[in-house]
C-alpha cells in the first residue's frame, strides 16, 4: 500500500468527448484553466493535451501549447506540468486500400512529436511506449523501436522526464529494454495506462502483472478509463503506485452526473483519505520523481 500519493489530473485528452460532455476544455484559456482546477483540487501533476480551437479535435500545435503553459505557469497555483508527446502517431487504415492512408491519419516522426517539448521544457512528457490497435475502428497508434529510442534520448537530452505510457505488456517490455540501454535516468517513470481498447483491460490481475514486472526503483502510476477509473484508483495505490484521473479517461463523476476535472480529483483523494493515505505536493511529487523544476 501506498500512503504517500501523486495524484495525476488528465484534463481533456485528444478523443472524442466534446459532443458528450457539456464542459470539455477545447480552447487553451479553458485548458489552462482545468489545470488550475484540478491543482487546487489536490492534483500535484496536470497532463495536458491541446486542441484546436474551432473543431475540438486534438491538435499537436506547439502555440497552443505555449498559451496553455503561460497561462498556468503565471498563475498563482504551483501544478507540474506533463504534456503529451503522443500527438503525431495515428495511422488509419482502409481494408479496401491499406497502402493509401486514411484521412484522419496524422502520423509525423519521433522528433516531429516533439516540437513542443523542445520549446517549452515541461517538467514531464509522456513517450508511448509501443504500436496498439486504438479503439475498435481502423486507426492504429504507431511508435516503432527505432523512434521510440529517437525519443527517448532527444528527451534525456532536453533534461525532460519522460512518462512511459505503457497501454500494454509489451509496451512495459521495451521500455525496460531502453533503461537498460541508458536511454531513461533513474528513476524511471512509469504509467500503466489500462482499458483502452485493445490494450490491457483494466481489472487487478491486468495491473499487478504490470506492476511486478516493473524495474526495481521506478516510480509509477495507474489508471483505468470510464468506469473504471475509481476502482483503479483505489487498485493503484493497494499496489504501491500513484494515482491518474481526469476527463481524458472518464467523464462521468456519478450514473448521469457529468464530472468536471476537480470533482474527479476531489473524488480521489477522498478515496485515498479513506483508505489512509493522503495526496502529495507538487514539490513533493518533484522530489519523489526526480524533476527539474522549470518555474
Amino acid at each position: 500500500m501506498n500512503y504517500d500519493v501523486v495524484v495525476t489530473c488528465a484534463v481533456t485528452g485528444a478523443g472524442d468527448t466534446v459532443g458528450k460532455h457539456p464542459a470539455i476544455p477545447v480552447t487553451p484559456k479553458q485548458i489552462a484553466d482545468a489545470a488550475i482546477e484540478a491543482a487546487k483540487a489536490g492534483a500535484a501533476i496536470a497532463h495536458i493535451h491541446v486542441r484546436d480551437p474551432k473543431t475540438g479535435k486534438g491538435a499537436r500545435t506547439v502555440e497552443y501549447y505555449k498559451e496553455v503553459v503561460d497561462r498556468v505557469r503565471s498563475s498563482n497555483t504551483d501544478v507540474v506540468i506533463n504534456l503529451t508527446a503522443g500527438m503525431g502517431g495515428d495511422l488509419e487504415v482502409n481494408d479496401a486500400s491499406p497502402t493509401k492512408p486514411g484521412p484522419n491519419t496524422d502520423l509525423v516522426s519521433a522528433i516531429e512529436r516533439l516540437a513542443h517539448v523542445e520549446a517549452l521544457l515541461p517538467e514531464i512528457c509522456t513517450l508511448d511506449c509501443g504500436t496498439l490497435n486504438f479503439g475498435d475502428g481502423e486507426t492504429i497508434y504507431v511508435s516503432t523501436p527505432v523512434m521510440l529510442r529517437k525519443g527517448a534520448k532527444r528527451v534525456q537530452e532536453l533534461g525532460v522526464k519522460p512518462e512511459l505510457e505503457c497501454f500494454d505488456t509489451g509496451h512495459l517490455w521495451f521500455a525496460k529494454q531502453m533503461f537498460k540501454e541508458g536511454l531513461l535516468d533513474a528513476p524511471p517513470l512509469f504509467q500503466i495506462c489500462l482499458g483502452i481498447p485493445w490494450g490491457a483491460p483494466a481489472d487487478t490481475v491486468s495491473m499487478k502483472a504490470m506492476v511486478d514486472n516493473l524495474p526495481e526503483g521506478a516510480n509509477w502510476s495507474g489508471f483505468g478509463i470510464g468506469r473504471n477509473q475509481m476502482p483503479m484508483v483505489a487498485q493503484a495505490a493497494i499496489l504501491g503506485g500513484n494515482v491518474r484521473v481526469g476527463l481524458e479517461d472518464n467523464i462521468w463523476l456519478d450514473k448521469g452526473v457529468h464530472a468536471s476535472n476537480g470533482t474527479l480529483v476531489d473524488r480521489a483523494i477522498k478515496i485515498l483519505n479513506l483508505m489512509g493515505a493522503r495526496a502529495m505536493t507538487p514539490d513533493e511529487a518533484r522530489k519523489k520523481f526526480g524533476l527539474k523544476k522549470r518555474h
